[in-house]
């Protein structure tokens, strides 16, 4: 059997670098550990931690091609953060031009969640701790 200890990061891609950095660190509040530019592929690679931990890498490519994301589609679902309070973070996602989808309930736990999307309509959940 195969242990695993923790999760290490999760790989996107984005089409517009620029947006996708303003997004993840000025709206979701990633801070940067590391940002590189690999000059041979055209492409920023950009380390991102959340609370103190490693979490994302943030990669551009030139051209890089679209990935069906919804309703759903195979491969990554969503990513889902943990919030404190969902109205609250709901607030400044409005404040800052992002609707999310109306508040729901999850049936086995009761606890509420939402979803919005990044830059490239990957979804992304806040689930209420």
């Amino acid at each position: 059997m195969l242990y695993l200890s923790s999760l290490h990061h999760i790989a996107i891609i984005c089409s517009d670098y620029v947006r996708s950095k303003k997004f993840y660190t000025e709206i979701l509040g990633f801070t940067i550990i590391q940002e590189v530019y690999r000059k041979e592929r055209q492409s920023y690679k950009l380390d991102l931690a959340l609370n103190g931990s490693y979490l994302i890498e943030l990669f551009s490519f030139p051209d890089p091609p679209q990935r069906v994301s919804r309703p759903e589609a195979r491969g990554l679902r969503h990513l889902a953060f943990a919030v404190s309070n969902l109205e609250e973070s709901i607030a400044f996602l409005i404040q800052s031009g992002i609707y999310p989808e109306p508040i729901r309930v999850d049936e086995s736990t009761g606890k509420r969640f939402t979803f919005f999307a990044d830059p490239d309509d990957l979804p992304i959940e806040l689930y209420e701790i």
